[in-house]
């Protein structure tokens, strides 16, 4: 039996299936580090989603942790190197997330696209204003996906619903694949200059971001960016320059470099609509990643041990 660390709050099923492999769960749900850092010293596993920061530190606190276990994709909050380096195996749940994040991606541009929040708040507030609000069609629009894994794809298939033109920037994408897919494979130039939506589906990059000054000035004017992906992957101050004059003809934003995003110019920028990292936040997703995740750590712990 594994004593078992959960940081953050998954859904009941994956701490149904841990409990029912018979491993001991620490629930610290909202305990402070402090505590954290005491109840890791006899641990054998750690869950985490996002918000708890696995340094090299909490890594050091648990001598006996064997696996680390995310419940989301991506593990951009957990120190690999110090987890490699005390051999202990990290794992996540990629496939939990696709459907909600893709759907989250239209959710944004439709909400751009139709100008819904203003439109809402007109209403509310009895001015009724409709001649300022003349949106746009996805029919026949290029959409432009970079980063063309799981979430890609998905987004790809709902876009053919809309009639949308799809093209994709991926480099491990081959002509053959993005044809299979009924897409076509472009540069990162060629996208940019051509898309009339782009839209990111990648891990963070590191330190500088994706999508800064030079590339935006590279978008056809008028064009929507969104981001379901990492807030670092654009450059907040650049985006807002090119909305406030214009350059772009709005934004779809999930995901920020800081969370919660104070102090963007993004707060102030206009033609946006801005969510508070809503990608993976449904009842399905969330029982979706625990599940995957809590199954990876109970096989993990049932296999025979050299």
């Amino acid at each position: 039996m594994a004593r078992i660390v959960v940081a953050e709050a998954i859904a009941a099923a994956g701490l149904s299936a841990l409990q029912a492999a018979g491993h001991e769960m620490v629930n610290l749900t909202g305990k402070p580090r402090e505590e954290l850092l005491s109840a890791l010293a006899d641990a054998d596993a750690l869950i985490v989603r996002s918000q708890v920061q696995v340094d090299a530190a909490l890594v050091a606190a648990g001598p006996q942790l064997k696996i680390i276990g995310r419940a989301g994709v991506g593990i951009d909050n957990i120190d690999a190197a110090a987890a490699e380096r005390a051999n202990i195996r990290v794992v996540n749940a990629p496939n939990g997330n696709t459907i909600a994040a893709a759907e989250q991606t239209f959710a944004l541009l439709l909400a751009v696209a139709r100008h819904v929040p203003r439109g809402d708040a007109s209403v509310r507030s009895g001015a009724w204003i409709r001649s300022e609000l003349k949106g746009f069609e996805l029919k026949g629009k290029q959409l432009g996906i970079i980063g063309f894994g799981r979430i890609g794809q998905a987004v790809a298939k709902r876009a053919a619903a809309f009639e949308m033109e799809v093209v994709a920037s991926d480099p491990v994408l081959t002509v053959q694949q993005a044809a299979a897919f009924g897409i076509k494979l472009q540069t990162l130039d060629q996208l940019l200059m051509e898309s009339d939506i782009i839209t990111l589906h990648l891990p963070a990059l590191g330190d500088t971001p994706l999508i800064g000054a030079a590339e935006i000035a590279k978008m056809k004017r008028g064009a929507v960016l969104l981001n379901v992906a990492r807030g670092s992957l654009i450059d907040e101050v650049a985006l807002a320059a090119a909305l406030t004059s214009g350059a772009l003809g709005g934004a779809g934003i999930d995901v920020f470099a800081a969370e919660p995003p104070v102090g963007s110019p993004l707060l102030t920028a206009p033609h946006t609509v801005l969510a508070p990292h809503l990608g993976a936040q449904t009842v399905d997703a969330q029982i979706a990643v625990a599940v995957e995740v809590a199954e990876q750590i109970v096989d993990f712990f049932a296999a025979p041990r050299a």
